[in-house]
């Protein structure tokens, strides 16, 4: 951040850890946040999609899923998360699970 160097590293899986200031710009164009910056998931991303009325897949409501389906958010980047780590890790190990639903049904 303060030099500005960039590096481009190949990564399997990705864990932003941003805390309770959300800096999702970069995200504004793949998936629904809210006026702070936060992510919607769950409830609130179905609602923010362009109708409004389509199912996270299929009609199952997957709290911690984004508006984009299969794309899942955990912790303080979460519009209504509790900010605080007990949360955050619990919010973690619920999405490996809602991951797990989300294969298996598509």
């Amino acid at each position: 951040n303060r030099t500005g160097d960039q590096d481009t590293i190949r990564v399997r899986a990705l864990f932003v850890f941003i805390g309770a200031t959300p800096h999702t710009g970069w995200l504004a164009d793949a998936i629904a946040l809210d006026d702070h910056g936060f992510v919607l998931t769950g409830v609130d991303a179905i609602h923010a999609r362009a109708d409004g009325s389509l199912p996270i897949n299929g009609g199952l409501s997957r709290t911690l899923e984004t508006s984009l389906p299969g794309l899942f958010a955990a912790g303080d980047i979460r519009r209504g998360s509790v900010k605080r780590v007990a949360s955050a890790v619990g919010e973690g190990a619920m999405a490996v699970r809602q991951i797990h639903e989300y294969f298996e049904r598509s």
